[in-house]
């Protein structure tokens, strides 16, 4: 009871909340995640599968907030092994999924009678303890998701000193799992290693980008069978495809992922013989080429089927239903397929995911896809050449839960009763046309729709607030017109994008401000001041460019500190830039996780684990991804994806009428990327402050009425790319260090008093220094040159002496 009542204190110091029956009182055999031997009445079970559960606390409204506190500052505990030695009945030992720094592995020295360890999902960062070994015991043994680093040495260990598998190493006659994956393991893994694990039935070294996995060892024939063979992201025998020499001697394999390792050859048909006993195969982004007509053999067990992300060639067999009759999930992304979809599709009657996109499919999806395979969730047949009625025709979606369709040639207008069970819809990229009705539409459930790049006209319509689980709704690049209807309380919008419409009035009753996350109204016809923008309290993305917007820019603005992206280019907006924005962070805060502009969720797994009692991961997940942001930095329109938090961060109030002199603290923005002022009406100085925006990529103050020298600071910045301030009235010397030295002239230009030195001119450099920088003196930039100057002055003299002497000679005798 000692030990538990340490692990208890580990848990009360991380201030999380250990389990309520583990109070020190009474018999611990009746404690929660404790299960005890009948007979001994020890210890023999203990599950502390993601036990770490934060302390609920009370905020100042009343409501609780989740407090964990790290004491070394990477680990939410802190747990020493040691404190498990007295538990000498134990076999089976879960402490996965609870982010710890666990140490001295000596503590598991004495567990003899120990078969199930799972420390998975922790930090032991290092490399893999030797104790491990000692376990005689031992079956599974799974420390995925660990940080762990070090090589696997093939003379003396295998895990640099740790875990001794080498050729003398005596496995134990149970040891049955072993799982390294989502590690930093480096080194060498020879199979041949293993030999004397006999009941050796699951490995999973996946997630190793270095290390090199040796599979062939000539003569040898293993005595063990494996059911899962998992080495995606690892350095594998590149020859493993053409000769599968280990691979041929596993008959009885039912599981085996050899996807992200770019392995070369033709498509493994060999695989799939007809006594093949696989159930779960992904050998997805490889480089195989080579055609799917020669899969005739029947495949009975196959389920999942994902070889996605190669080069593969020909068509899917008409009697695609006959080869594979069982298949749950199959996914052939990313190739270079063609012909039609077979209508045999339709007769896998346990379909459940179907993904063709990004190929170069023709014809049309076979209605029945829509309204027949009563277990089909996920259709995907993105990006392809397909065309005819936008879905078939159908307008019952009773059994799909994602659509996408995105990126083909279909038309025809919307049906105005669509019904089904749909999250997700994406559409975008057609030639659908028509007015939008969705007067009678029931989808309830929907909660992302794209029609993004059609040809849909007309108003949208009050019926669209009857959406109320859409958190993503993209309808830009159409032709709607007129003012958008009062949906704010009824639509939990996180992500809008209604950019190049022709949309008007004013924008923010369509929305709730306060769910608002990412929002895009470019290019339309919006009118009003901005005072709705300060309710966005979750903004991270707000992109207004293009409107006719108009008044100043409030300071509350300065409140949003969640934002990244700020576009308010091209409007009618006044008056001064309000300093405080230079105190907006432009980073991803801790608190703030990412942008939630995905929906979707694990549709499928719940069948694959009943396969594999100790691997849970085989599952399928389908998440909506946005179609991206379009924001211009350094003179270019970008258009940026799902992970834009990450990558980008920029402000643009470019094309207004602000006015003004900039704001000192706007050089506070140490993590922007790209800040555009141009166009506008600012007066006074550039500030030196800017020399602290340490990541900034591009800079535009073009088009102003700026004065003064180009501040000797700036040459600092070496993110800088692209750099203007052409069209104003500065003065002084360019600075040609740094990366001042590569900006052409136009950045420049329509500054008359602006000069440029030689390159590498101490003058030059000399206005690096504040103290001379008004006593600098260079070049005009409309043509000056000062060796043409001075050759111009010589010769001018000598010609003078020249005429002089000429005009003497008659007089002195000197001419012939």
């Amino acid at each position: 009871m000692a030990a538990l009542m340490e692990i208890r204190s580990s848990l009360t110091s991380a201030q999380s909340e250990p389990p309520v029956s583990w109070s020190g009182r009474g018999d611990c055999c009746s404690w929660e995640r404790i299960r005890c031997n009948n007979s001994t009445r020890r210890i023999s079970h203990l599950d502390l599968f993601d036990i770490h559960q934060p302390v609920q606390t009370t905020d100042d409204g009343g409501g609780t907030t989740s407090v964990s506190v790290s004491e070394s500052g990477s680990c939410w505990i802190n747990l020493n092994l040691t404190v498990l030695s007295s538990f000498r009945e134990l076999q089976l030992l879960d402490f996965s999924s609870n982010d710890a720094c666990i140490q001295n592995f000596e503590g598991l020295e004495g567990l003899s009678k120990l078969q199930y360890l799972n420390l998975s999902g922790n930090n032991l960062s290092r490399s893999i303890p030797g104790s491990i070994s000692k376990l005689v015991s031992l079956k599974v043994l799974n420390l995925d998701r660990n940080n762990i680093s070090g090589a696997l040495q093939n003379k003396e260990n295998l895990f640099q000193g740790f875990i001794p598998v080498n050729s003398s190493w005596n496995c134990s006659s149970f040891f049955q799992t072993l799982r390294l994956s989502g590690n930093d393991l480096s080194g060498k893994f020879e199979f041949f290693w293993l030999r004397y694990c006999v009941k050796l039935q699951r490995i999973d070294l996946s997630g190793n980008a270095n290390l090199v996995v040796q599979m062939k060892f000539p003569g040898w024939v293993p005595q063990f069978q494996l059911k899962t063979l998992r080495l995606s992201g690892c350095k594998l025998d590149k020859s493993i495809i053409a000769e599968p020499h280990f691979l041929r001697t596993q008959s009885r394999l039912e599981f085996l992922d050899l996807s992200n390792n770019n392995l070369p050859g033709r498509m493994p048909n060999w695989l799939l013989t007809d006594e093949a006993t696989i159930v779960y195969l992904d050998i997805s982004n490889n480089m195989l080429d080579g055609s799917l007509d020669l899969m005739l053999q029947q495949q009975f067990n196959l389920q999942l089927l994902n070889i996605s992300m190669n080069s593969i060639i020909g068509e899917l067999p008409a009697n695609i239903s006959s080869v594979f009759p069982n298949l749950r999930i199959l996914d052939v992304s990313h190739n270079i397929i063609s012909g039609v979809i077979p209508l045999s599709l339709c007769s896998i009657h346990n379909i459940e995911l179907l993904d063709l996109s990004n190929n170069k499919f023709t014809g049309e999806v076979p209605a029945c896809l829509f309204t027949d395979c009563s277990e089909l969730k996920i259709l995907k047949v993105s990006n392809n050449n397909l065309g005819g009625m936008i879905l078939s025709g159908a307008s019952n979606l009773s059994f799909l839960w994602a659509i996408y369709l995105d990126n083909n040639k279909f038309e025809g207008s919307l049906p105005i009763n669509l019904s089904g069970n749909v999250y997700i819809m994406d559409l975008h990229g057609n030639n659908i046309s028509g007015r939008l009705d969705i007067s009678f539409w029931n989808l309830s459930l929907l909660e992302a729709l794209s029609l993004a790049g059609n040809s849909l006209t007309g108003e949208i319509r009050y019926e669209f607030c009857n959406l109320t689980n859409v958190k993503l709704l993209d309808l830009s690049d159409n032709s709607f017109a007129g003012p958008l209807p009062n949906c704010s309380t009824t639509l939990p919008l996180s992500f809008l994008n209604m950019s190049g419409n022709a949309l008007s009035g004013s924008p923010d009753a369509f929305f709730n401000p306060s769910y608002i996350e990412a929002l895009d109204l470019s290019y339309n016809q919006f009118t009003g001041n901005l005072k709705w923008t300060r309710e966005l309290s979750q903004i991270s993305h707000l992109l207004l460019r293009r409107n006719k917007f108009e008044g100043q820019i409030s300071s509350d603005l300065c409140h949003l500190k969640y934002m990244r992206i700020v576009d308010f280019s091209h409007n009618i907006l006044s008056g001064s830039v309000p300093p405080c924005i230079g105190h907006i962070p432009f980073e991803v805060l801790p608190d703030y996780l990412d942008l939630r502009s995905t929906t979707g969720s694990s549709f499928f797994g719940e069948g694959f684990e009943t396969m594999d009692l100790y691997d849970s991961s085989y599952m399928y997940t389908s998440h909506y991804e946005m179609q991206g942001f379009t924001f211009t930095t350094k003179g270019n329109p970008y258009t940026y994806g799902q992970n834009i938090f990450l990558f980008m961060s920029g402000l643009d109030f470019s094309a207004n009428m602000l006015s003004g002199e900039i704001p000192q603290e706007l050089g506070n923005l140490s993590h922007i990327k790209s800040l555009n002022l141009s166009y506008n009406f600012f007066t006074g100085q550039i500030p030196p402050t800017f020399a602290n925006m340490s990541e900034i990529e591009s800079l535009d103050l073009s088009h102003n009425r700026l004065i003064g020298p180009i501040p000797w600071q700036l040459t600092r910045l070496w993110s800088l790319e692209v750099f203007s301030v052409a069209y104003n009235n500065l003065s002084g010397c360019v600075p040609n260090t740094g990366q001042f030295g590569s900006f052409q002239m136009d950045s420049y230009e329509g500054n008359t008093n602006l000069h440029k030195a030689s390159q590498g001119s101490k003058s030059c450099t000399s206005n690096s220094s504040p103290a001379t920088s008004s006593k600098m003196e260079g070049e005009v930039l409309e043509g000056f040159d000062p060796i043409l100057y001075l050759v111009t002055a010589v010769s001018f003299v000598l010609a003078f002496c020249a005429t002089f002497w000429f005009s003497l000679c008659p007089f002195i005798g000197l001419c012939a």
